[in-house]
């Protein structure tokens, strides 16, 4: 590869990029549940696409597309001896997405937190075959290129990925009405600190993972059952001597919960409904997270 040089390539090789931006920032967060890795992942993916012989490049979008996948790949080995050593559980960063991305099913449902930490439970190269096979739809033999394996490599990858995924898929079976009406009760029983309002919207065996980062208080461990999560929210609201508000919002195409103590953003919870009631919640507390939740982030699978 050679560095574009001329003027009229150059701005070819920026438009190219900046069109397909949203999509290349959509595969790398996908892969990486973190909006701050994925965007140094498109700054690698710049370099490299400014260094290479356009006119050797037949598609430029699958090109983008490989490039992206293979530094996002890399990083992800990186990432995850990065995450063993995290304090207490692990979250993907939470992003404030555009009406678009809550409208598109499949999309809203491979961004939402609870998917997101399906993904992860993947091995690298397995979850890069399954987003961009299931995800993006790509063909295996552009995967195959991506990830330095044969096609029929890629289809044996695809074919177990897509079993411990579906495996593990969260279900969805309540209706947006149902999904805001729940949403509400949530929001005023955290408000009010009411543990009764509490109970009558959280499923029995509801999940909640908190994430700290070692800075904000936070469970170690996932807390499970409706009881034990209604203590452990007793038990922290009585620390705070500032009021709790909780403003709804979405995040990862998803019903969520911004939490403000005294007025500023404390974290964000997202939330897992089934059958009317909560079955999973996922506190953000950690600051360096919360750096996309104030403002949209386009995403896209095309």
């Amino acid at each position: 590869m050679s560095e574009t040089t001329d003027p009229a390539t150059a701005q070819t090789a920026t438009d190219t990029f900046v069109a397909h931006r949203n999509l290349l920032f959509t595969v790398a967060y996908e892969m990486l549940g973190s909006a701050a890795d994925a965007e140094d992942v498109l700054q690698e993916t710049w370099l490299r696409w400014v260094r290479a012989d356009l006119g050797q490049v037949r598609d430029q979008r699958a090109y983008l597309v490989r490039i992206t996948t293979r530094q996002a790949l890399n990083r992800l080995r990186t990432v995850k001896r990065r995450r063993e050593a995290y304090v207490g559980q692990w979250l993907p960063e939470p992003l404030l997405t555009t009406p678009d991305v809550a409208e598109n099913v499949e999309l809203a449902e491979s961004m939402s937190m609870a998917m997101m930490l399906v993904l992860e439970s993947l091995t690298p190269t397995e979850r890069a075959v399954f987003v961009l096979r299931e995800v993006f739809e790509v063909e295996y033999d552009e995967i195959a290129e991506a990830v330095g394996k044969t096609p029929a490599a890629v289809r044996q990858i695809a074919h177990r990925a897509r079993a411990h995924v579906d495996a593990r898929r969260p279900r969805r079976t309540a209706s947006a009405k149902e999904t805001r009406a729940a949403l509400e009760s949530f929001r005023r029983a955290l408000e009010t600190g009411n543990p009764q309002e509490l109970l009558d919207v959280l499923a029995p065996d509801v999940v909640l993972l908190s994430d700290g980062g070692g800075v904000k208080r936070a469970a170690l461990r996932p807390i499970v059952g409706a009881e034990k999560i209604v203590r452990f929210y007793a038990g922290g609201s009585a620390k705070v001597e500032a009021a709790i508000t909780c403003e709804p919002t979405v995040v990862n195409g998803s019903p969520a919960l911004a939490v403000h103590v005294g007025g500023e953003l404390d974290g964000v919870i997202a939330v897992r409904f089934e059958d009317a009631r909560i079955t999973g919640l996922y506190f953000v507390r950690n600051p360096e997270k919360l750096t996309r939740v104030t403002s949209e982030t386009p995403l896209t699978l095309r």
